[in-house]
């Protein structure tokens, strides 16, 4: 009976001592683990604003930078 106690403390002492060495990780996950339901309170007024404009530029400009890319021929791929 004796040892059980004591392999009970022991155990509990190590429990303690593992909760005591990861309390940093521990207190940055609980916070995380109670945002999901704050950031969708917080996001009920937000909405998404399209401006063709701008999207129309953006397309453009993204096909002027692919066409100014430098191309590799397979012949300069051989060597």
């Amino acid at each position: 009976m004796v040892v059980s106690l004591v392999g009970i403390a022991l155990l509990a002492a190590a429990v303690l001592l593992l909760c005591a060495m990861e309390w940093p990780r521990i207190a940055r996950i609980v916070p995380e683990m109670k945002t999901p339901r704050k950031r969708r309170r917080r996001k009920t007024h937000l909405r998404v604003d399209q401006n063709d404009d701008e999207s129309d530029e953006f397309a453009r400009s993204v096909q002027r930078d692919l066409a100014n890319l430098p191309t590799i021929d397979e012949r300069d791929r051989r060597r």
